[in-house]
Order: C-alpha cells, then sequence, then structure tokens
C-alpha cells in the first residue's frame, strides 16, 4: 500500500491518495519496466476527520477483496506525514516503511556538499541506519555538521537528519528489508492519476472540484466506465416540474456504481454496454471534459 498527495497552494486544497496493490511484475517477459499487480486507488480531499473515513474506505476494500486472517504482513510506502500515519490507528498490523524517495532525498541534502565524498558519506549514513542506533545516526550527522562551510548547510543536515531520526523505524526497515519491501512509485502516480489531470497546466479549482475530480480519477484508473457513469445519471434525473436542471452528484453516480458493483459480485466485472454507435461522442468525452 501507498501514499501520495497533490498539493493546490494557492488555497490549500490536498487531494490525497492512497492505493493498494499485490506486488510488482514486469510488464512483459523481457521488459524492465515494471507494473503493479491488482492495484486499486482511493483518492479525494479528506481533513481532519475525514482522514479516519478514506481509512475507512481502504479498510474495506482490504476486509471484503481479500482474508486478512492470511495476510501475513502490510506495508504503508509513504513520506511519513501525520495523515498517512493516522492509517495505522485505522487498520491494525500495518508495518511503516519510508519510501525510496523520500530517504534518498534527504540523503542527498545531508551529503551534496561534500562533492567527491559525498559517496561515502551516504554510505555510513545508511550504514548507520540499517544496522546501527540513534546514537550512531547522530555521530555521523555531527561529523557531518563540522565540514560544512555556511550555517545554511549546516541547518539544512540538521533539518535532514531530524526526519529521518522522526521516522526512524520506517527507514531502518527499507535498508534492512531489500528483498520483501518493494520500491515506493508513489510520486509517479500521484503525477499519472492526479496531476496529469488537475495541475499540469494552469487551472483553477475549488475545494468541492478538488474533491469529485480526484474521486472520479481514482474511479477511472480503477476501471471504472466514464461514459456508464453519465448514462445512469441520464436514467436518474428528476423528472418532477421544476426539477428537470437538476444533475446527480459525483457521489450519487459512484455509489450507484458501487452498488452495481455489489449486486453483480465483487469478483466479477461489470458487462460493458456496447457503444460502437456512439464511439466519436466516447472520444469526445475523454478529450474534452476529461482529458485522460
Amino acid at each position: 500500500m501507498e501514499t501520495g498527495e497533490n498539493n493546490w497552494k494557492n488555497n490549500c486544497v490536498l487531494a490525497k491518495l492512497v492505493y493498494v496493490y499485490e506486488g510488482i511484475e514486469p510488464e512483459s517477459p523481457k521488459s524492465k519496466r515494471h507494473k503493479l499487480v491488482n492495484p486499486h486507488y482511493f483518492s479525494g480531499v479528506y481533513d481532519g476527520a475525514d482522514n479516519a473515513e478514506l481509512w475507512d474506505e481502504v479498510y474495506a476494500y482490504l476486509d471484503s477483496h481479500y482474508d486478512l486472517k492470511k495476510v501475513k504482513k502490510i506495508y504503508l510506502n509513504a513520506d511519513g506525514g501525520t495523515w498517512i500515519q493516522s492509517g495505522k490507528k485505522r487498520i491494525a498490523g500495518i508495518t511503516s516503511v519510508l519510501d525510496e524517495f523520500h530517504l534518498q532525498k534527504y540523503l542527498l541534502k545531508m551529503t551534496s556538499h561534500l562533492k567527491d565524498s559525498a559517496d561515502d558519506a551516504r554510505k555510513e549514513l545508511c550504514d548507520a541506519v540499517k544496522s546501527g542506533t540513534k546514537a550512531d545516526f547522530q555521530s555521523v550527522v555531527g561529523q557531518l555538521k563540522v565540514c560544512a562551510e555556511t550555517e545554511a548547510t549546516e541547518k539544512r543536515i540538521e533539518e535532514s537528519g531530524a526526519y529521518i531520526l522522526s521516522n526512524w523505524t520506517a527507514a531502518k526497515i527499507r535498508l534492512k528489508d531489500r528483498e520483501t519491501v518493494k520500491g515506493c512509485s508513489a510520486e509517479g502516480h500521484v503525477s499519472h492519476v492526479l496531476s496529469s489531470r488537475m495541475s499540469s497546466r494552469p487551472m483553477g479549482w475549488s475545494r468541492t472540484g478538488v474533491d469529485k475530480m480526484a474521486h472520479l480519477r481514482a474511479y477511472y484508473w480503477n476501471g471504472g466506465d466514464m461514459l456508464e457513469l453519465v448514462r445512469q445519471q441520464e436514467r436518474e434525473l428528476p423528472v418532477a416540474a421544476g426539477t428537470e436542471n437538476e444533475v446527480l452528484s459525483c457521489e450519487s453516480m459512484l455509489r450507484w456504481e458501487r452498488h452495481r458493483h455489489n449486486k453483480l459480485g465483487k469478483y466479477i466485472e461489470s458487462i460493458n454496454h456496447s457503444v460502437s454507435t456512439e464511439v466519436k461522442k466516447y472520444a469526445w468525452f475523454h478529450a474534452h471534459i476529461w482529458g485522460l
């Protein structure tokens, strides 16, 4: 399980992303690229108490798709954020792992000023995390601070060291269990699932708009039929006088889709409607509305 987030700083809207998968495998027998095995995505704007709602959704999916009594371990690859750590309180038995991106990011920030000696310094830091104690790690950090030529560099080393110490156990697991703990692709998935549609080009979003689009992006990446959602909206539009122009909410459409999925069986794919007469309409829908 991995997490990420896409932040629109101008209005402090944070779309969160969690995805569950069973492992990784090559895209093809000769390919060096890998793909996730059976990924499932959750996304939306969740703040404060709403974090519990997000993690409850994740747990409900795990509980309905797996026999959790037989699952040996669930790894949570993340950067150690507070909202991410709250997931451990909602789902028992999670093992936190500091993702490779952030671990390497802070190791580089601590050693970049050393130039030719940077690789040796990073190895010493990694050895301290992997096999040593916090005191061993702090000793190496102290040596690096002595070599700092400016106050800014010294501050950067101190802050980076504090970050790793605050995620000590998660960083240690990342370095010790290389064979069982897979690399984290959260940054890439945030880019593909959220950023490519919502922030790669200048756009303005309301909080509601971010939340709805994030949910729809997760739905699409989970294999959902976007056109079927629109069809269902048309079928369920109110027909009472004066309500002809009312539109079902995103949540209503997704709730209907989940109900339809449960009715057919959680392991059975919904039968796709034929759209042979609507190919142009389908293409236009994707290109001009969803940008997928």
